[in-house]
């Protein structure tokens, strides 16, 4: 009997020890192989739409994802994404991430926090070296 793929919600979190705005600036989809070691490269997609903001993320092991923009925040600081096309395909009908930033006020990390929707710590990780070598 198959199953009919249903949601779920995954909520990762790291304390990065950097200036908020270091970390802030560097998560744009555009900007994601800048701190995420698994992407060669990401980029803009072009000429899908005036209104639309599409990136194209090209992983290492050959997968490509293309990623649409669905909200953005810089008073709240979060984007929300989702992916419109995989290749190879996806064993799952749909992905909508959400990348969040919070300062940490008081106690020894007044840094700020990364949570996310987001599957791989290791980009947590690497964005955490990327917001630190800035300083």
């Amino acid at each position: 009997m198959s199953r009919i793929p249903t949601s779920t919600s995954v909520l990762e979190s790291a304390v990065i020890e950097a200036p908020f705005t270091d970390v802030w600036h560097l998560i744009k989809l555009q900007d994601f192989a800048k701190f995420n070691t698994a992407l060669e490269k990401s980029e803009w997609v072009k000429g899908v739409s005036p209104d639309t903001d599409i990136v194209k993320w090209t992983f290492k092991d050959g997968t490509v994802l293309e990623v649409k923009q669905e909200e953005h925040s810089t008073i709240d600081h979060y984007i929300t994404y989702s992916v419109i096309s995989s290749t190879p395909a996806l064993s799952y009908t749909s992905v909508v991430s959400t990348v969040r930033a919070y300062p940490v006020t008081s106690g020894d990390h007044k840094g700020q926090t990364f949570d996310a929707k987001f599957k791989r710590r290791d980009a947590l990780a690497d964005l955490a070296k990327a917001a630190a070598s800035k300083k």
